[in-house]
């Protein structure tokens, strides 16, 4: 039975999603260590969902329609935020072959709020773990740790996205007119994901 949620989980953890998105995204357009410190991001916010409905956060938004809606749309709204504040962010320095920095601090946020403002990652794994648990066990005890186990695969699946389009990263940025373009293909990519978020069922 664990071998099955092993093997599930990783199946499930290299399809992409918005957090895949918003790691590549990031990874592109401002390196490696950007798209790194956006995994640790993703990976506490997906954390939080974890723990979430452990203790039965996502039993609420499947049964409260208002409660999820208000979630989603607060998620999908900072995307939109984030997709506009990459669109009017100074140009990068001539002499920087990436964009112009911005505070890994502010980077590890954006990534936690993009992940844990995502109420179907609540209700995933409400639907989800149930089906590896058994009835010896306390549930709580045996949700918290396959959902900790499951964020541990995704951020490991996430690192290889990060790392590969990390490594894609010199090269867009020399490309030409790619260093003007890098913050509206960013900002197009978070306004884009916001916008598939309301309109995904």
């Amino acid at each position: 039975m664990f071998w099955a949620f092993l093997i599930a989980s990783f199946i499930l953890a290299v399809t992409p999603s918005p957090g895949v998105l918003y790691i590549v995204t990031r990874s592109l357009t401002q390196g490696r260590r950007f798209g790194l410190v956006s995994v640790a991001g993703v990976a506490l916010g997906n954390l939080g969902n974890a723990v979430g409905a452990s203790i039965g956060l996502a039993a609420v938004f499947a049964i409260s329609a208002v409660a999820f809606t208000v979630v989603k749309y607060l998620g999908a709204l900072y995307l939109v935020y984030l997709g506009v504040q990459a669109i009017r962010a100074p140009r990068p320095d001539a002499a920087s072959s990436l964009p112009a920095p911005t505070s890994l601090a502010r980077i590890f946020r954006d990534g936690f709020l993009v992940a844990l403002l995502n109420p179907k990652t609540a209700v995933f794994f409400a639907a989800f773990l149930p089906q590896f648990m058994n009835a010896q066990t306390p549930a709580i005890v045996q949700s918290l740790t396959l959902g900790s186990i499951f964020v541990a695969i995704a951020a490991a699946t996430d690192t290889a996205y990060a790392l590969a389009a990390g490594a894609l990263a010199p090269t867009l940025a020399r490309a030409r007119g790619a260093r003007a373009a890098g913050r509206y293909l960013t900002g197009s990519c978070f306004i884009g994901l916001g916008i598939y978020t309301v309109a995904r069922d």
